[in-house]
């Protein structure tokens, strides 16, 4: 079957469905745990599959479970919460999933039924923002604050920011506090690297530290190329995938379709293709994807096919070959619609 037609992830397509609970609600695999951040990516594969139905009823069960002040716990399982952990970037994401909704959709009526629950999962955001610009992981009940901050979650909020200010301009919004916590951030994320990884050891040796600002639109095509050039025989291992920490021989799905389209986003299709058809190798016989692969044991590790791999590998898939309209999410700026 050919990779460049949407046939061919019918099976990554009806595992979500299958996933699914009557709730709304996206876990990991069947009966196991959910983050927000995670059911968000399926969620967004449901919309690229054309289940309109089923991923709305995914937003609406973060609408169902958002706490007051506008975020969601870190982890729950059947739908009850399993930490008081709320991480920043992982209530952001919603802002994302919804833009890629109304990009295929055009359903301005179901943004405007989820623009409370936005709004204030930005404000969550936002009221996490220091005067140097970074953003806060994390908040805990008992600790409040969690004093650090991370590159590749900041780089998901860059992006989630931009998508709430073009929702916010889609529904005739003000978005004046927004642009500024954008330009913050991205301040932040270019000019002080201090203030990143401040409490614990670096993430640098993490792939998405290096991709993810380039795929969430943080830097210049110019300064994206010379980032990917300058790493990419760190983290790829050439016909097997992007490795998800350099100094392990371990290639993941997940990762490597992220960067696939932050390849795209840099105009290196060609590169992009070359990478994402290596991934199919790490499709089982039922066509669901592994999370990755040891290479050096040539054995699969973690057991485990997820919903969010899915989600990303529809999500490489629809920007290399142009499923839906909603193929250009992270190809473009959309703080700018007019």
């Amino acid at each position: 079957m050919n990779s460049k037609t949407l046939d061919f992830y019918i099976p990554s397509i009806n595992y979500i469905l299958e996933v699914q609970n009557s709730d709304g609600s996206i876990p990991w695999e069947k009966g196991e745990k959910l983050d927000p951040w995670d059911h968000v990516e399926a969620c967004m594969g449901l919309s690229i599959a054309g289940k309109k139905d089923e991923a709305e009823q995914a937003f609406l069960w973060l609408s169902d479970n958002q706490l007051e002040d506008g975020s969601w716990y870190s982890e729950y399982l059947k739908s009850i919460p399993q930490t008081k952990r709320r991480e920043t970037n992982f209530s952001a994401y919603i802002a994302t999933g919804l833009m890629h909704h109304y990009l295929i959709f055009k359903d301005k009526d179901f943004l405007e039924k989820l623009y409370p629950t936005l709004s204030k999962a930005i404000d969550f955001v936002i009221s996490s923002q220091t005067l140097q610009g970074d953003i806060y992981w994390a908040k805990e009940e008992g600790k409040e604050i969690l004093d650090d901050s991370l590159i590749t979650g900041s780089s998901s909020i860059y992006k989630s920011l931009e998508c709430a200010i073009a929702i916010n301009e889609i529904l005739d919004r003000p978005a004046d506090r927004l642009l500024e916590a954008k330009s913050k951030l991205k301040n932040s994320i270019i000019n002080n690297p201090e203030r990143y990884d401040r409490s614990w050891e670096s993430k640098s040796r993490y792939s998405m530290d290096w991709y993810y600002p380039i795929l969430c639109g943080v830097y210049t095509h110019d300064k994206g190329i010379s980032i990917i050039d300058s790493k990419w025989s760190e983290f790829i291992v050439e016909g097997k995938g992007c490795k998800c920490v350099s100094e392990e021989p371990w290639v993941t799905v997940a990762e490597s379709s992220e960067l696939v389209m932050a390849l795209v986003k840099l105009g290196l299709v060609d590169k992009a293709e070359d990478l994402f058809n290596s991934l199919h190798q790490w499709r089982d016989e039922d066509g669901l994807y592994w999370t990755g692969y040891v290479y050096t044991d040539k054995k699969f590790w973690p057991i485990e096919k997820p919903t969010w791999t899915a989600g990303a590998v529809l999500l490489a898939a629809d920007t290399l070959y142009g499923f839906t309209p909603g193929h250009e999410l992270f190809l473009q700026d959309w703080t700018s619609l007019n």
